[in-house]
């Protein structure tokens, strides 16, 4: 299985596919979970209709993402929910110069030389209480209760040139997300016995390989290999997998795992909208505040309890400012 390969084709609507997206779907939901579940008979009729109910429901959250919004320095204020989700106009510019995803686009064949592109903002929302000042009628009071809101984690998913297929990968990412729930769920099962213990620790190294092509719900770490020694991993870990004897029982209790977790798409991982009213130094305010900004934020969450704001942003990679490079910065110094 190609990790970073997208099984949709981009024009896909709730309940009409090809036979051929369902015959992918399967085949992946078995090769990035345990791919012993083809020694299941018949592991094809099993995840038939589970898979089908999940892709209606990826197609449906992706689908229900905002329209994408111009996320340059002059666009800042213009947008309550950039001005929101960064400090200022220039932290934006300078997060999106630092991302990693969008950095290793540019340098490839397809972003190389791009005007603009298409990515999924994710974001952590954090609220605090805190005391601070505030107007009280005509008085301006000391230690007033008041909540901030912060957003941290910052990262792009999928910059592409063309939106159409930057929302492609993003299905492609929610079902796979799905994929690393059930081989969660697998991989924390109680090993009872001591030839078990290879397999839980090979199932948890695929975990950590598929988690890294789906909704990442954290800024990727900076150590993190590249695509390429990601999939290597994967493939690596795959044939270990396959290599290994497992009894009937245990493989038909996966399977029945994978199963459930992609009939249970949309209590797995859902949308929601949140409307916040923001004041200076995003305080939370009354509706009334003629100092508020009320905006509504699109929020992902899982059933473990990940969460991020997400929002689509169009970026001109020829605004951003210039990174130097290490190599670079150590020449200036020696």
């Amino acid at each position: 299985m190609k990790l970073f390969q997208s099984i949709f084709g981009g024009s896909e609507a709730v309940g009409r596919y090809p036979e051929s997206l369902i015959e992918m779907a399967i085949e992946r939901s078995v090769d990035g979970t345990d791919p012993r579940l083809r020694l299941v008979p018949g592991y094809r009729k099993r995840l038939r209709k589970p898979v089908i109910h999940a892709i209606d429901h990826v197609v449906a959250l992706v689908d229900g993402i905002p329209a994408t919004v111009a996320a340059g320095l002059g666009d800042y204020r213009n947008d309550p929910r950039l001005s929101a989700l960064f400090a200022s106009g220039e932290e934006m510019q300078h997060v999106f110069a630092r991302d990693r995803a969008l950095s290793e686009y540019l340098s490839g064949n397809e972003g190389r030389g791009a005007e603009r592109v298409t990515a999924l903002l994710m974001a952590r929302r954090e609220e605090r209480n805190i005391l601070g000042m505030d107007l009280v009628g005509d008085q301006v009071r000391r230690d007033v209760a008041q909540v901030t809101v912060s957003f941290s984690g910052h990262h792009l998913l999928e910059p592409q040139t063309i939106e159409e297929e930057c929302r492609r990968f993003l299905k492609r990412r929610a079902f796979d997300h799905l994929l690393t729930l059930a081989l969660a769920r697998i991989a924390e099962a109680r090993v009872e016995r001591a030839d078990l213990t290879r397999q839980r620790d090979l199932l948890l190294r695929q975990l950590r390989n598929m988690k890294r092509g789906t909704l990442s719900f954290d800024r990727p770490d900076p150590d993190e290999p590249d695509a390429a020694g990601i999939q290597a991993e994967f493939d690596a870990v795959s044939r270990q997998l396959k290599s290994l004897g497992a009894d009937a029982g245990l493989l038909k209790a996966h399977l029945e795992v994978v199963a459930e977790r992609l009939a249970e798409a949309e209590r797995q991982v859902w949308s929601e909208d949140i409307e916040l009213c923001l004041g200076p130094m995003n305080i939370l305010r009354d509706p009334g505040d003629p100092s508020a900004r009320v905006m509504v934020l699109h929020k992902l969450q899982t059933a473990r309890g990940a969460r991020a704001v997400v929002l689509p942003v169009a970026i001109d990679p020829r605004d951003l400012p210039r990174q130097e490079d290490f190599v670079s910065a150590a020449q200036r110094y020696l």
